[in-house]
């Protein structure tokens, strides 16, 4: 596990690729390509935990850090996908501190949080005895807050003080969404409210994530605007790529 590691050094840019078609295939393609990150969803795709292991397994001899994010911000998935070997866990809809340090301990074994030890499965994953999981790695599990509600706005500043958040990502769709501008990623309510969060985690120096991109010029906006992290969904590059070869033949 060195995702943490990696999130530490403020000279490190990292690519984010959130994977939403539930095939082993892809996730193996998408860590083999290089992807720093690989964020497997079992909040919006139709991923069963027998194809989640199977993912998270292919990420294996990669430098590609597995997270999953969770459907809520209850501790019953976030034990399941850890003990699954994930290194961490990206948590959607929080809108306030009390809420990221919550799910935060469900991360963290007692006496630091609530997570129930059962690495049966964690413990191969990562190549070490079932008793020296908890010793060597429970220190190392990740914790990403996506961004995407008008409360986690307003208490950006508190939710980056909090201990154990390790990044945010501001999540364009749904935020729009909650501030009641769908899509419209040019009203001044978005544009607003992202100046907001920018701001509150360059000041916390809390890595900050954005995305979708397309390009590298797509990427070098944010480069410039201080993000250290730059994300894609793989299901929109898959159709990006099939238009693209479609066109070509009209």
């Amino acid at each position: 596990m060195r995702l943490k590691e990696k999130l530490r050094d403020s000279a490190q840019r990292l690519s984010f690729e959130a994977c939403v078609i539930p095939s082993p295939t892809v996730s193996q393609a998408v860590a083999a390509a290089g992807a720093d990150i690989l964020m497997l969803d079992l909040e919006h795709a139709a991923t069963n935990p027998d194809t989640l292991h199977a993912m998270i397994a292919t990420t294996q001899g990669t430098d590609c850090a597995c997270l999953v994010r969770v459907p809520g911000h209850g501790a019953e998935p976030v034990k399941l996908v850890l003990d699954l070997g994930a290194e961490g866990i990206v948590f959607p809809l929080i809108k306030t501190a009390e809420d990221a340090a919550a799910c935060v301990a469900t991360t963290r074994y007692p006496p630091h949080g609530t997570r129930g030890w059962g690495a049966f499965t964690a413990h191969s994953r990562w190549g070490v005895p079932p008793m020296e999981y908890l010793p060597k790695f429970g220190d190392k599990i990740v914790s990403c807050f996506l961004i995407e509600t008008a409360e986690a706005v307003d208490n950006i500043a508190e939710i980056c003080a909090v201990d154990g958040v390790d990044f945010v990502f501001i999540a364009p769709f749904d935020l729009s969404t909650s501030l009641g501008v769908s899509g419209q990623f040019d009203s001044p309510l978005f544009t607003e409210a992202v100046k907001r969060i920018e701001a509150a985690a360059l000041a916390a120096n809390v890595p900050l994530g954005g995305g979708p991109v397309s390009s590298q010029a797509d990427a070098q906006v944010f480069w410039d605007k201080g993000y250290r992290i730059i994300g894609g969904f793989d299901i929109f590059q898959l159709k990006r790529a099939v238009a693209e070869m479609a066109s070509w033949t009209r």
